[in-house]
């Protein structure tokens, strides 16, 4: 099932599609994370990241859950925007030698991933209710507010002074 294609004919259809977008985006984000954990320059960036891998965990408990309440198959679809964000983090960082910039890159590498949860999220919840299905919007919105405190984090961040 892709985006626009025929089998999606109703809301609930591009809400189960979208769903499994992010459920497959937050497993790549999962796989991903530990790089960005080794990567990081900063020990206070390191731990950010950890904080936001088990974040990440429980988020996927939570799309499972979704799933299970929805009655349909806890199964991720290819998302391409997520792993091309991913790769570009990948490649920025390999290319930035000087450590404190290092730091600055992953961060934006980071927002960029967030921004794109967010998206997913705060579309999700609004979804959910129109469904008429707040058990399903309040497990989301769980996810989107624990995206936007990660993101605000990362933007308030002192990290990206030291690079200047």
């Amino acid at each position: 099932m892709g985006w626009f294609s025929k089998d999606i004919a109703t809301l609930d259809d591009l809400f189960v599609h979208t769903s499994r977008d992010i459920y497959y985006a937050e497993n790549q984000i999962t796989k991903a994370l530990p790089d960005m954990v080794e990567k990081a320059p900063s020990a206070e960036l390191k731990r950010g990241f950890e904080t936001h891998w088990r974040e990440t965990e429980g988020q996927i408990t939570r799309l499972k859950e979704v799933f299970r309440l929805h009655g349909v198959e806890e199964k991720g679809v290819t998302c391409p925007a997520i792993d091309r964000i991913l790769k570009e983090a990948n490649e920025v960082a390999g290319e930035v030698e000087d450590k404190r910039v290092l730091d600055a890159a992953l961060i934006a590498a980071a927002q960029a991933v967030e921004h794109y949860e967010i998206t997913r999220y705060g579309t999700l919840v609004v979804w959910a209710k129109q469904l008429g299905r707040n058990d399903w919007a309040s497990l989301l919105k769980q996810n989107l507010d624990e995206e936007a405190a990660t993101d605000a984090k990362l933007a308030l961040d002192g990290i990206n002074r030291k690079a200047a």
